[in-house]
């Protein structure tokens, strides 16, 4: 599986980013892979190196590189819930410092990049994000409707609540599937969200799993949750497959 590090050009300098592609000469469909507020790590890699696997082409930028290269703090191999505290006083300020208009100006360069890269098919891309990476990913898509067809979020934020929401949702064109830990959204709290997406027209799926909490697909933390790792495949893989039109085997 061929894998790289590149640096990606932003108006605000060279995004240090991780790459995962199938090891045969064709051009793949492009994916855009938001990490979660931890950034850009082996777990990130490896999940990105899986889902090439499917034959896609995997794009994993480290989100806080104005603050440096990944991983801009030091992180222990395994999150616990004893060095949580003190990792995410860190975080924090990077994370808080990461406001709407970076983002959109990151993903208009990342998105630029991803369909440049020569092993990437003409056509359209998906977007996919974990915990904040959830959020910037349906950023990501609204804010290039044309562009991205699908896009998924797990266990994280999904964008705000009321005239926000709407806005959020209004210019949204691409398929999404939503997979939520049951620590971070109530069932009432998600049948507002999917009345939100029934009223703006979005083709979707946004579900709960059960027995989750936040942070489930990270096989580095004590959130990890094997079952839902899986069940993330078994939802993210045919959303690709049928948005991307990939024929991979």
């Amino acid at each position: 599986m061929p894998a790289k590090m590149l640096q990606i050009p932003t108006t605000d300098g060279h995004a240090d980013a991780f790459a995962a592609f199938p090891d045969h000469g064709e051009r793949h469909p492009g994916v855009l892979m938001y990490a979660d507020g931890l950034g850009l790590r082996p777990v990130l890699r490896e999940m990105a190196r899986e889902l090439a696997g499917h034959g896609y082409y995997v794009l994993v930028p480290n989100l806080f590189y104005r603050h440096g290269q990944a991983p801009v703090i030091e992180l222990p191999e395994f999150i616990g819930e004893e060095a949580r505290p003190a990792v995410f006083a860190e975080l924090m300020p990077l994370i808080e410092a990461h406001t709407a208009e970076r983002v959109l100006r990151d993903a208009d360069a990342y998105l630029q990049f991803l369909t440049a890269q020569p092993e990437v098919s003409a056509g359209p891309v998906a977007v996919t994000g974990y915990c904040i990476g959830g959020l910037l990913a349906m950023r990501t898509a609204a804010a290039h409707p044309g562009q991205v067809a699908a896009v998924a979020g797990f266990h994280g934020p999904v964008g705000a609540d009321g005239a926000d929401r709407r806005s959020l949702l209004s210019t949204l064109t691409a398929q999404v599937h939503l997979g939520h830990a049951e620590t971070d959204l109530t069932p009432e709290a998600l049948g507002e969200l999917n009345q939100a997406l029934d009223a703006a027209g979005v083709d979707y799926t946004s579900e709960i799993y059960p027995g989750t909490i936040h942070g489930f697909t990270m096989s580095d933390t004590d959130a990890f949750n094997p079952a839902a790792l899986q069940r993330h495949w078994d939802r993210l893989l045919p959303l690709l497959d049928r948005t991307l039109g990939n024929s991979y085997s």
